[in-house]
């Protein structure tokens, strides 16, 4: 990833991941007070100082690995902390939260195809007027993104096997199937068979000049150990701030849905100022690999394993988005489509993607 201008890790990727485990090891000791709004901001702090180092160390591991492994690791590790947050919640309730990944997968795969996509188009396109992407690798993504988006938020609302906007066993098993056989047949493609597709376009010369050098392999080596610290400080961390995000969520008069949208800010977060910042930079294929991957990551590592959860805590899933929203999700991914698919992007698509963001969040606060 070119993302990372030196090699290093700064203080803080190393004292926070530290912090919180310490904090861990203190609420599992019977150390701290049972409630306080002093200890919930405390572990607020460290959770989002854990999911910015862990996405931090993720970056350094893959800008010594390279394009396109790079933006795979940062997906996958993004993914991991979502679906540990996913988890830790759904434990959390009492009920077995059956629409806290419906939610959050929704929202992460809607904040990438409107507000990240759209600023990174307008941002790019404002310092550089026109930018160039590869049209191969972008609609590999699509497509792909696509199905599963439709297999998970949209065709539960219309079977019959089982009431609600949900799936049967059979059917949430073939799901998670598929939604592992697309994902790894796409790594195939994005990693052997067609690994140009995902590359800088040839006349990127802001990405071909760079001047940048990777990490070392003790750099690499600490970060990978500590990225691995990082995300098991998310998971918990977040497990312990559940019952007050709720509280949080009721107190400002939000539907309970809009938890989704905190997780996926929270997520997204750290990987969308990498690819913003990989925009502004003119390396466009980079900054699209790295919003596409991540919610096509979202979804396809996701369902999986809540369907797994789903199998030992008996918990029936809802997946269908109401209608609003699935008219929100097949217009972002139009969008996308006609948009992206020309292979040059400009200001004006960016506008009409943070439009669409515009909506969405109204929506999502105001059903």
């Amino acid at each position: 990833m070119a993302e990372l201008k030196h090699a290093g890790n700064p203080w803080w990727t190393i004292l926070l991941p530290l912090a919180s485990a310490a904090l861990i090891a203190l609420y599992f000791g019977g150390l701290l007070p049972k409630e306080g709004a002093l200890r919930i901001a405390i572990e607020a702090v460290l959770l989002c100082g854990a999911i910015f180092a862990a996405v931090h160390h993720a970056e350094v591991v893959s800008a010594r690995v390279g394009e396109p492994f790079g933006s795979i690791i940062l997906a996958v590790a993004v993914t991991i902390i979502e679906v540990g947050l996913i988890v830790a919640l759904m434990l959390a309730a009492d009920d077995g939260g059956p629409t806290i990944a419906r939610d959050t997968v929704y929202a992460a795969v809607m904040l990438v195809l409107t507000g990240l996509i759209g600023l990174c188009l307008i941002m790019g396109g404002q310092k550089h007027y026109e930018q160039r992407i590869r049209v191969s690798g972008t609609s590999s993504y699509l497509a792909v993104l696509g199905t599963l988006a439709t297999i998970a938020l949209i065709l539960p609302n219309f079977t019959t096997s089982t009431t609600g906007p949900t799936y049967s066993a059979a059917q949430l098993t073939a799901a998670a199937l598929v939604s592992l056989l697309l994902y790894g047949a796409f790594l195939f493609i994005q990693t052997v068979r067609h690994r140009d597709y995902f590359l800088a376009a040839a006349d990127d010369s802001d990405a071909a000049n760079e001047d940048f050098d990777p990490p070392s392999n003790r750099d690499a080596a600490v970060s990978l150990v500590f990225l691995l610290i990082s995300l098991t400080g998310v998971i918990v961390l977040a497990k312990m701030l559940a019952p007050s995000l709720d509280d949080l969520i009721g107190a400002a008069g939000l539907p309970q849905e809009f938890i989704g949208v905190v997780i996926a800010v929270l997520v997204l977060a750290p990987e969308s100022i990498a690819a913003v910042r990989a925009s502004l930079a003119n390396r466009p294929q980079t900054s699209i690999n790295l919003a596409l991957g991540s919610a096509l990551a979202s979804i396809a590592l996701t369902i999986p394993v809540i369907t797994m959860l789903a199998a030992f805590t008996d918990v029936q899933l809802s997946l269908g988005v109401p209608p609003a929203k699935m008219v929100l999700l097949v217009l972002a991914l139009f969008v996308c489509v006609i948009t992206l698919l020309p292979g040059r992007t400009t200001v004006l698509q960016g506008v009409v993607h943070l439009g669409l963001f515009i909506m969405f969040i109204v929506v999502a606060a105001v059903p």
